[in-house]
């Protein structure tokens, strides 16, 4: 009887034992389409890591339905079809339940439409900012799965036009990059800038990865322009700036949220950006804010003043969240619970272990919460859709400076009045 008794507490020890090996072996793949090469590659490569740093701080925080958050990270190398392949791979073989990425609008909607919203599966963009995107939401292509953590060109338009007219710009030319992205930020911008005054004397559209650009900045010189509006990456943008100095252009510069970037000023050299100024969606600081910047350059080796950084660790964040309240890898439930990680009622947590400790205590409660993170509280439309604020920002002494704020009002009340 004792020996029986041995061996079944021995079986039972052992059975136990799986079962803490199985819980610790357990997984939830996230997958990420992400520009890591390409004119984004500086983007993707920060967006990627604040994902990671998002995702270890989850699973420090005790894992989201007993397993641990894990991405799939895939190179879109900045082009459209090959973010299409990865995202297949991820959807049709990998089986995630979630996509994060593209990074630019370019990536994010062939992403969308060949297939995250065919296949049902919930995506999320940190920085992608295409009016597109609300579009195809508004037109019922995307199967409400869309979210992103940016506010739309639409937006983005509006403020820099306003600000445009504020530093001084009467007459701008304008050289942007001939993708979604590029044509739908400059179409915005130009309806809103010339509705307060403002005369663009050139509008000169590029293709990517060009070895120069020198044709592009002749053409766009014409009519004597206060400066020159660049919507570009940093990459194709340095080359572009460099050439439009060396023809004699005036060194004045309204610059896209993406040139927001330590490269770009390097490249260009900061003499010569001394009148740089740009726009960038903006953020109401959280004890998130305090948190991210503090431990993200440690995390990732790259500035947490990156464009893509910020609001890819929310997106990293609001996903986990919304696995957890979800419980379980469903897409639909999933796309349910993302609206319900920020839910204005619910109990507000911030960025970290602790926080995230809290939040996951309270999910487990059934109690809502509202993650108020890294860029601020926010919360998605029926599109997936946030709204401002917008950062206004100049380069000093080869540094980006904060050099003001629009808030979410300030640009409504700037659209009333510009749609009249």
């Amino acid at each position: 009887m004792k020996k029986t008794i041995f061996q079944l507490t021995t079986a039972l020890a052992l059975v136990a034992a799986a079962g803490v090996a199985n819980a610790a072996d357990c997984k939830t793949t996230v997958g990420l389409v992400m520009e890591l090469t390409g004119p984004a590659g500086e983007y993707g490569q920060a967006g990627a890591k604040s994902v990671e740093m998002a995702f270890r701080d989850l699973n420090a925080a005790g894992g989201v339905n007993g397993c641990e958050l894990v991405t799939d990270t895939r190179d879109s190398q900045s082009q459209g079809n090959v973010a299409v392949d990865a995202a297949t791979q991820l959807v049709q073989v990998k089986k995630v339940p979630v996509i994060i990425g593209g990074i630019i609008s370019s990536v994010s909607i062939p992403i969308l439409t060949s297939v995250t919203a065919p296949a049902k599966i919930v995506q999320i963009s940190p920085a992608s900012s295409s009016p597109t995107l609300t579009a195809l939401g508004r037109d019922g292509k995307t199967n409400g799965i869309f979210f992103r953590t940016i506010t739309s060109d639409a937006l983005q338009g509006v403020a820099a036009a306003k600000y445009a007219m504020d530093k001084g710009f009467k007459k701008l030319a304008i050289i942007h990059v001939n993708n979604d992205f590029g044509v739908n930020m400059v179409k915005e911008f130009t309806r809103a800038y010339e509705a307060l005054g403002g005369k663009i004397v050139s509008d000169t559209p590029y293709n990517e990865k060009q070895s120069s650009y020198a044709s592009e900045v002749t053409k766009a010189m014409g009519g004597e322009p206060d400066g020159l509006y660049l919507v570009s990456t940093p990459v194709d943008g340095a080359t572009i700036a460099r050439t439009w100095i060396s023809q004699g252009g005036v060194q004045k510069f309204l610059l896209n949220d993406g040139m927001n970037s330590p490269d770009f000023i390097e490249s260009v050299g900061a003499d010569y950006l001394k009148e740089a100024y740009g726009t960038s969606s903006g953020t109401s600081p959280t004890p998130s804010t305090d948190y991210f910047m503090k431990n993200y350059k440690e995390f990732s080796g790259i500035e947490p003043s990156n464009p893509a950084a910020d609001r890819s660790y929310d997106a990293g964040a609001i996903v986990g969240l919304a696995i957890a309240i979800a419980g379980s890898n469903d897409p639909a439930k999933i796309r349910d619970a993302m609206f319900k990680a920020v839910d204005p009622k619910g109990t507000p947590i911030h960025a970290g272990k602790e926080e995230f400790a809290k939040g996951l205590a309270l999910i487990k409660e059934g109690k809502p919460i509202r993650y108020e993170g890294v860029i601020g509280p926010v919360s998605f439309d029926k599109f997936g859709d946030i709204t401002g604020p917008f950062r206004l920002w100049k380069i000093v002494d080869g540094k980006v400076t904060t050099d003001g704020e629009m808030t979410t009002d300030d640009v409504n009340q700037l659209m009333a009045k510009i749609n009249k």
